[in-house]
């Protein structure tokens, strides 16, 4: 294995879907990852390695000749100097330095629902004054009727804020399958999933880490689980990568079942011409 894909497989391993506790780069002004977001993917194009955090923001690195990032446990000495340090990024267990950099920037990734000109943004969950009422009905009165109910809640259209930690989060709490089809989700649906959200959101405000589910190992019930055992029902969480960013949803099949979408039939035909296969949307067969 190439030493850069080598590079980014460990940086995979410990990174993805841990909650960020502190980044610095140097020489970046602007934009930073928000306080608490989690890192939601590792890209390797050649030269340059990317990585995508939660709360869309990207951070794209390039490296000298004896440059590159270095992964160490917290609390294990460092190969090299801190102060020649140029981008840290530290989680609960791990430390990501990225040392000889040639080239640093971070960007927002470009989302067409958080695109100022697709419409005004919704109002903020975090705040105490948001008209939550408003955003259930935005969410209910959505204009693209076949988007998944998971897609619907990070447009920021509807609520600004929320972010795919809190999305998965919030469709836990509330049991609803994230393939459900918006226009099929009630309405009293829509404002329970409002107020799980402003409520979580609310609630770690001041907290360097996100917590949603306080009696769970890392405080999150299904965010960056997949392959353990869900708290409420005993099935296996699963990831499954969701919309044209490919974000990262992580979600139980065992208990998220409210307005789950009727299985889709696929007309494959075998060798004995009998028609076969039956999927539900989402699924990774």
């Amino acid at each position: 294995m190439p030493d850069s894909q080598r590079v980014v497989s460990e940086l995979r391993t410990a990174l993805i879907g841990k909650t960020i506790l502190h980044f610095e780069a140097d020489a970046v002004l602007t934009p930073y990852p928000n306080a608490g977001c989690a890192v939601e993917a590792v890209k390797d194009h050649g030269p340059q390695i990317e990585i995508m955090f939660d709360d869309g923001i990207v951070l794209q690195t390039a490296f000298k000749w004896k440059g590159g990032w270095h992964l160490y446990r917290r609390g294990q000495k460092w190969k090299k100097r801190r102060h020649l340090a140029k981008v840290i990024i530290q989680t609960e267990e791990w430390v990501a330095v990225a040392f000889s950099t040639r080239h640093i920037e971070t960007y927002r990734e470009f989302d067409q629902n958080r695109h100022p000109r697709s419409g005004r943004m919704g109002p903020d969950l975090s705040n105490p004054e948001a008209d939550l009422h408003e955003c259930s009905a935005r969410l209910f009165h959505y204009d693209k009727p076949d988007v998944t109910v998971a897609e619907a809640l990070l447009d920021q259209r509807v609520m600004s804020g929320v972010g795919n930690v809190f999305r998965c989060e919030v469709l836990w709490s509330c049991g609803i399958h994230p393939w459900a089809p918006i226009s099929t989700v009630p309405q009293s649906t829509c404002l329970d999933l409002v107020i799980t959200a402003a409520t979580q959101m609310r609630a770690n405000l001041d907290s360097p880490v996100r917590v949603t589910a306080p009696d769970v190992p890392g405080g999150l019930a299904v965010y960056g689980r997949n392959g353990q055992k869900c708290v409420r029902c005993g099935d296996i969480i699963r990831v499954t990568k969701m919309g044209e960013q490919e974000r990262l949803l992580y979600w139980c099949p065992g208990c998220q079942v409210g307005c789950e979408p009727y299985p889709v039939i696929l007309h494959s035909v075998d060798l004995d011409n009998t028609p076969s296969g039956l999927q539900i949307p989402g699924e990774i067969l």
